[in-house]
Order: structure tokens, then C-alpha cells, then sequence
């Protein structure tokens, strides 16, 4: 059944700032919007990577970026993702691909695994607010676009990162090895709020992690059998391990919230929303849930782990090439492991609908909530 908190809204906080993985850096600007926060910083992973990691790794192609972009624009979809629809004008962006929460223990060209984890990104803030505080200590009559030492009491923190921890071993491990280290997840998860909160932060949404056994790549390479899934194809015992997370997550921070009396503290239910899409594309104007518009072989997934979205290569002798569909806007997954523009944008419009944050937050009060395209 589909669910009623479906409602058509979405934010406008004016347009999104791509940060490189190094470069960290606020411009100015009036929004045209109004909103109280004056700045948002996002920490995450490929979900909300807007280019950190394709600055740092210059080689992504098309057809990621072809729906919006028309071009490849550093994000793991076919256009826009939930932070962009953010739509703001001031804020940086720390996440970049295939990030974790825990520090790797390997290198990113052996599993994969982004150099950049939390911990990095916290430090790239921690710098980035160094200098600012520097900067206006010392050259008080300077110009600057760099914005007041006070901004980072007046913004708005966002967290979407913990789907590469939880995926990354899972088909070596399984879900009892993975449960093994989740706790230290959403440790960490809570630490870098708390370290935020003493540079001055007050406002977080942490989006929680989403049903990753509705996802097309792991229906593809997670071992399971057929009494496995559910009425809508997706694995039951992996979505449960995602539920026993969340409530992990969620746990953790309502304790951390009673140890930061001034803060605002808000878990957001992104799980709720995307398997409400997988389960039910077609009544939220979609046709395909666990079918990935970009990929090799067709059949139920179109997915094949030895050739990905965009990439060629010689299998039994015969050159392929994963491409992409020609309707991504009738797609929930793009490329079996990431959400098209289509599903990010109704996912966009759900949560700030207000319906899905836990603790109830008024954002619709602190900033005008206005329909974008």
C-alpha cells in the first residue's frame, strides 16, 4: 500500500556549492529564499558526492550526469541528488564516493574504498574553520569571501554516509560479521556531531541507511535463496540487518541528544522513503524498482558486477558495454547501486515534507519550502 505521507514539497535554500576533496571553500551570496540557516555541510558518501571525488580521481564518463547535466557532473547518478534539491548557495560539501564512516584499512585501489572517511572529513572542516577564524582574527578589514566566524552556529549539518561500511564486506563476512562492527559505526557517527557540536554546530539531520536488499548489485551478488525475498524481490534478512542499523543509529542519537541539550538533533527516516519507491514505483509515477537503468544483461536486474554503468569490456570474447536505459525517469535504481534523479527527487520531496524526522523538526518554519524542477 502506498504510503499517505508521500506530499509534493521540497526546499529551495538557493544553489549547491561542488567542493573538491581539497579545496574547501564558501562563496557568498543572498538566497532567494528565506531560510535561517546560512550555510549547510554535508559529510557522506557517493549518495551526496556532488564531484569531491572525481576532483581528486579525474576519470568518470557518461552516461552518468544525462538526464540533468547532459554531461558527466560527479555524481554517482543520471543527475541530481538529494543534496542538490537542497538547492542552496552557501555550504560545502565534504562527501565524495565510496567513503566509510570507520577508517579504511585498506587502499582504495586494492577494495575501493575512499581514502576520505568521516574522519578525514571531519579534519577537512575542522581546517576549513581554522582558517576562516584565522583569516577574521587577522586581517579584520580585509575582503574576503570567505563568510563570518559566526556561520558555523547558523547552519544547517547533513550526514547521508554508512552504506559502505555496511556493504563492503558483507558478501566475505555475511550480516552476523558486519553486525560485529556496526556499533562502532554509529559510535563514530555520534562523535563527529558531538566534535561539530563544539565548533559551534547546533542543527544535524542524519539520513539513516537505506533497504540495500531491494538494491539490483546486491540482489545480484549477496548470496540468498528465493524463500529470501519478499513479495517485492528484495531480501528480507538484509533489509532487517538494515532495520537492526537504523535502530542502532537512532538509538545513538537520542543519546547524544541528551548530552547536547542546545542542539537539534534529527534522524531522517530515508529508509522508509526508498523502499516505499522499490516497492511501489508505480504509484509514485515511476515503472521499475529493483531493475537498474544502467547496466549489462537485461533480465530482472540488469546487472553485471564484471562490467558496470558505463564501462566496456571483453567478456567471452565478445566486447559489451553497460549502458543506460533511455527512461531513467522511470527508474528507482540507476546503475544497481545508486538512485536515479527521479527517485532522489521524490525521496527530496518526502522528507522535507517533515513526516519522516525523528524527533518532529519545523523546517518548514525556519525556511521557506518552495517547488523546484
Amino acid at each position: 500500500m502506498t504510503s499517505p505521507q508521500f506530499q509534493k514539497i521540497f526546499v529551495s535554500f538557493g544553489k549547491f556549492i561542488t567542493l573538491g576533496v581539497v579545496v574547501m571553500a564558501i562563496l557568498c551570496g543572498i538566497s532567494d529564499s528565506k531560510c535561517e540557516f546560512e550555510a549547510i555541510f554535508n559529510f557522506g558518501d557517493s549518495n551526496s558526492d556532488t564531484g569531491g571525488f572525481w576532483a581528486a580521481f579525474p576519470a568518470q564518463s557518461g552516461p552518468f550526469g544525462m538526464t540533468y547535466f547532459k554531461r558527466p557532473a560527479g555524481r554517482a547518478s543520471d543527475g541530481r541528488l538529494i543534496v542538490d534539491f537542497l538547492d542552496y548557495r552557501h555550504g560545502a560539501n565534504y562527501a565524495t564516493l565510496a567513503s566509510t564512516v570507520l577508517l579504511p584499512n585498506t587502499s582504495l585501489f586494492v577494495t575501493g574504498i575512499s581514502p576520505f572517511s568521516l574522519a578525514i572529513q571531519l579534519n577537512q572542516m575542522k581546517e576549513f574553520k581554522a582558517r576562516v577564524d584565522e583569516f577574521h582574527s587577522s586581517y579584520k578589514n580585509g575582503s574576503t569571501k570567505l563568510p563570518s566566524p559566526d556561520i558555523f552556529g547558523k547552519s544547517l549539518y547533513t550526514f547521508y554516509i554508512g552504506q559502505n561500511d555496511f556493504t563492503s564486506n558483507l558478501a566475505a563476512i555475511g550480516i552476523g560479521g558486519v553486525k560485529q562492527y556496526l556499533p562502532q559505526v554509529v559510535s563514530q557517527i555520534a562523535g563527529t556531531v558531538e566534535e561539530l557540536y563544539a565548533l559551534g554546530g547546533r542543527t544535524f539531520l542524519v539520513l539513516n541507511l537505506a533497504p540495500i536488499g531491494c538494491y539490483p548489485a546486491f540482489l545480484v551478488q549477496l548470496p540468498h535463496s528465493s524463500s529470501d525475498l519478499d513479495a517485492y524481490g528484495c531480501m528480507i534478512s538484509y533489509n532487517n540487518a538494515v532495520l537492526d542499523y537504523n535502530n542502532m543509529l537512532k538509538e545513538a542519537l537520542a543519546q547524544t541528544r541528551r548530552n547536547l541539550p542546545n542542539a537539534s538533533l534529527i534522524c531522517v527516516d530515508t529508509h522508509s522513503v526508498l523502499l516505499e519507491l522499490f516497492q511501489n514505483p508505480t504509484s509514485h509515477g515511476l515503472k521499475y524498482g529493483t531493475k537498474a537503468c544502467c547496466g549489462h544483461g537485461d533480465g530482472a536486474y540488469n546487472f553485471d558486477a564484471k562490467v558496470l554503468c558505463g564501462n566496456t569490456k571483453v567478456i567471452n570474447g565478445s566486447t559489451v558495454t553497460a549502458t543506460a536505459c533511455s527512461d531513467p525517469q522511470d527508474y528507482v535504481s540507476w546503475d544497481g547501486i545508486h538512485a536515479t534523479e527521479a527517485a532522489n527527487k521524490l525521496t527530496t520531496w518526502a522528507i522535507l515534507n517533515g513526516s519522516y524526522f525523528d524527533p518532529a523538526f519545523p523546517l518548514h518554519q525556519l525556511c521557506d519550502l518552495n517547488p523546484i524542477g
